[in-house]
């Protein structure tokens, strides 16, 4: 997730199981453990430049570095530079591994244990990684400004997901059983009418969530069957989603937008979710019927409006209580924890660009 930095962060991303989370700035990269919340290191600008998107591998010493901002130091926006810092040297470039050059903008990366997805406005590559990286796949999209794009992190699934051709669809790729360099049949699900805006896979890659332009839906599909599982109403006004994410055990879900408000819903069991007032009045129109049939939030919970956020579900507490962490890109740090009934509250508030850590990542 970008924005136009504030207090200098240029991007904000968890990494494959959330537990940790990167933090592009235009002072370079800071990384972050998310229970407890601490620093886990830094690269200064001096080593890197201004930064405009890293990703992390697990809690491994690899990063995916992308320049932005005002002073990248090592190249443009159209490259993917792979940072290793158990490798030795004095010199910054020491650390250097690898580079993915390409002629346009680098809007988005994902990583798994085996494979390195580089996404770029109109066309989506697939590397071998980190060993010996070689083209494996290379995809033509939809015009995508956001990068739009998620990778299962899972040893079981190697599945992608991205905007399809058609507008509002969304595109799966088994890159497990597609063989390299051919173009297999497109898996398609036909999600929205307007074009997707979000979208997010949860851990096992069994289901995808998205969401489109609008804003007001988030619907759920098998990824196996194509079937829509469940849609939940974020509201009735149009938002911005930033985030999606699933809990580790798919039995709920959250979602950040630019209207400061996090949702959370129940989906192992959906009755916990509220239904609109009018579900209860009986037989309606077809139109109002569609916004009666909707699914609720379970809880909410209310962050800096105009402020972007990424948000995550927290490690379970007890049986009963769970949480949701906020990262906003204004510095802030918010954990709220939820109950079946809806009740939520905050835990914790932090400004984790406050925190330091002495020693460089």
């Amino acid at each position: 997730m970008t924005q136009q930095p504030l207090r200098g962060v240029t991007s904000l991303h968890f990494n494959q199981d959330q537990s940790c989370f990167c933090c592009a700035m235009e002072t370079g990269v800071r990384i972050y453990n998310v229970e407890p919340l601490m620093e886990k290191g830094h690269l200064d600008h001096e080593q890197v430049g201004s930064m405009g998107l890293v990703e992390m591998l697990h809690r491994s010493n690899l990063l995916a570095l992308v320049g932005g901002g005002s002073s990248p130091k090592f190249s443009e926006i159209s490259a993917v530079l792979i940072w290793d810092d158990a490798r030795e040297g004095k010199d910054s470039k020491d650390k250097l591994v690898l580079e993915f050059t390409f002629t346009k903008p680098v809007l988005a990366v994902r990583m798994r244990h085996d494979k390195i997805v580089i996404v770029l406005r109109n066309r989506i590559y697939v590397y071998s990684f980190p060993d010996n990286p070689r083209k494996l796949f290379e995809f033509d999209t939809r015009d995508n400004p956001k990068g739009l794009c998620d990778l299962c992190p899972s040893l079981e699934k190697q599945l992608l997901v991205f905007p399809g051709h058609k507008c509002g669809s969304l595109q799966l790729v088994d890159l497990a059983s597609t063989k390299p360099g051919t173009s297999s049949a497109p898996f398609t699900i036909n999600a929205h009418q307007s074009d997707v805006a979000c979208v997010s896979l949860n851990q096992p890659g069994t289901v995808v969530a998205s969401a489109s332009q609008k804003g007001t839906l988030i619907r759920l599909f098998d990824t196996q069957s194509k079937e829509k599982l469940v849609e939940l109403r974020r509201g009735t006004d149009p938002a911005i989603l930033y985030c999606i994410n699933f809990s580790h055990d798919s039995s709920f879900l959250c979602a950040s937008s630019d209207k400061g408000t996090v949702h959370i819903f129940a989906l192992k069991d959906t009755r916990l979710n509220r239904r609109s007032a009018l579900a209860r009045v009986g037989k309606v129109g077809p139109m109002i019927g569609q916004y009666v049939d909707s699914q609720w939030s379970l809880a909410s919970f209310t962050v800096p409006a105009e402020s972007a956020c990424i948000c995550a579900f927290g490690r379970n507490t007890s049986k009963n209580v769970n949480s949701v962490i906020a990262i906003c890109v204004d510095g802030t740090f918010h954990k709220y924890v939820f109950t079946p009934d809806g009740n939520c509250n905050r835990e914790a508030f932090d400004v984790y660009l406050d925190i330091c850590d002495d020693d460089d990542f």
